[in-house]
């Protein structure tokens, strides 16, 4: 396989990907829609991704192929996007961003999947591979930031549309991922969700996830809010994902076999940091700086925790588990987090929404800590 392909792919779709997840709150906002409504249409779309991204899941274990599924996905996603970015109506971005939230989300657990199959046959990093999906993210949110400035927000139906069909060649010039040798029985399953290790740590994940959400829905009313321009939000995407690039290229050095429960504290220990500034500092400049910090709180959150599911579930049912893993990130953690995020963000206002997550993240670190400490406690009895 030649992997200038995947990480072209990778590039575009979280290109893609970004004009979706990081400026559709702030386009909703330029159409007049408040955030507590963006907040209930992003809460519902949600909803719908706790739905779609684990039947997706399963539709791809059962057929024993992820390329197919994904262009199926893909095609979606394209046409919908392009007239989601196109509407200013409540009614139609309501109904329009469900139904990309039942096709765009599940495309990203199941390119996470196919990431780390394709990188382990071709026996280079998951991050080697994922890091130009990280760049990607990067260079697009700049873009979209410069555009949405010097064009407004209409243009944005063109950029998507370059994005989404570049992304959709680029997938079909893949090879299939490699499907694996077992079985698939619905019994595999069941010794997974038994497992008390498996309860604790989807709840743990779920707990750091929230504010981690907040902050992708909202920093860019934050900023706004701030007096930054769209311009400045796309700087603060750009300096995100930029952190996240390096990161990715050296995770493989952090998480090491057996400590992954450590580095999913550690990690849950900068995002407090990160969001307690964010609401003590009002300047905007400062906020955007802040946003370095996201290779430290999210890479080591996100590969550490990939890295632990994978040591607790079947061989056979690990594009599933990652699709699970995918529905707390960014399906039950978006319900909670844009529609209590948006309602908070009205009445409370921006600095004491990040004083909230902060305090949330808290929480996460001294539970990650108490898991590890039980785990420890449990295998030297």
């Amino acid at each position: 396989m030649k992997l200038y392909l995947l990480r072209g792919y990778n590039f575009f779709y979280f290109s893609m990907f970004a004009m979706f997840l990081s400026f559709l709150p702030l386009y909703f906002a330029a159409k007049g829609i408040s955030a507590s409504e963006i907040g209930m249409i992003l809460g519902t779309g949600s909803i719908i991704g706790v739905i779609s991204q684990p039947l997706w899941g399963m539709i791809s274990d059962k057929y024993k192929t992820i390329k197919v599924v994904l262009l199926i996905l893909l095609t979606a996603s394209i046409g919908l996007g392009i007239l989601l970015f196109s509407v200013s109506l409540l009614s139609a971005a309501f109904v329009l961003t469900a139904a990309m939230y039942f096709f765009l989300m599940p495309a990203d657990p199941l390119t996470e999947s196919m990431n780390f199959r394709l990188a382990e046959k071709s026996g280079v990093s998951f991050g080697s591979i994922r890091m130009y999906g990280a760049l990607g993210y990067a260079v697009a949110s700049y873009i979209i930031g410069y555009v949405g400035d010097q064009y407004g927000m209409d243009s944005f139906v063109y950029l998507y549309a370059a994005y989404g069909v570049i992304t959709l060649v680029l997938c079909i010039s893949l090879p299939e991922t490699p499907a694996a040798g077992k079985p698939v029985a619905w019994r595999d399953m069941l010794p997974f969700f038994r497992d008390k290790r498996t309860v604790q740590f989807l709840l743990l994940v779920l707990l750091i996830a929230i504010p981690h959400r907040m902050n992708d829905s909202y920093v860019g009313l934050y900023v706004q809010s701030l007096g930054g321009g769209v311009g400045m939000v796309g700087l603060a995407w750009f300096i995100m994902t930029l952190a996240e690039v390096v990161f990715f290229a050296l995770i493989h050095r952090f998480i090491k076999p057996g400590k992954e429960l450590q580095v999913i504290s550690l990690a849950a220990g900068v995002y407090v940091i990160r969001f307690a500034l964010s609401a003590w500092w009002d300047d905007p400049v400062a906020i955007v700086w802040l946003q370095l910090l996201q290779g430290l709180s999210f890479v080591l959150f996100y590969a550490a925790s990939i890295q632990y599911l994978y040591t607790l579930i079947p061989e056979q049912w690990k594009a599933t588990g990652q699709t699970i893993l995918a529905m707390l990130l960014f399906g039950i953690s978006s319900i909670i987090s844009s529609t209590v995020g948006g309602w908070l963000f009205d009445w409370i206002g921006g600095p004491a929404l990040y004083v909230c997550m902060s305090v949330l993240s808290f929480i996460g670190v001294c539970s990650g800590l108490l898991i590890q400490n039980n785990q420890k406690r449990i295998r030297a009895t």
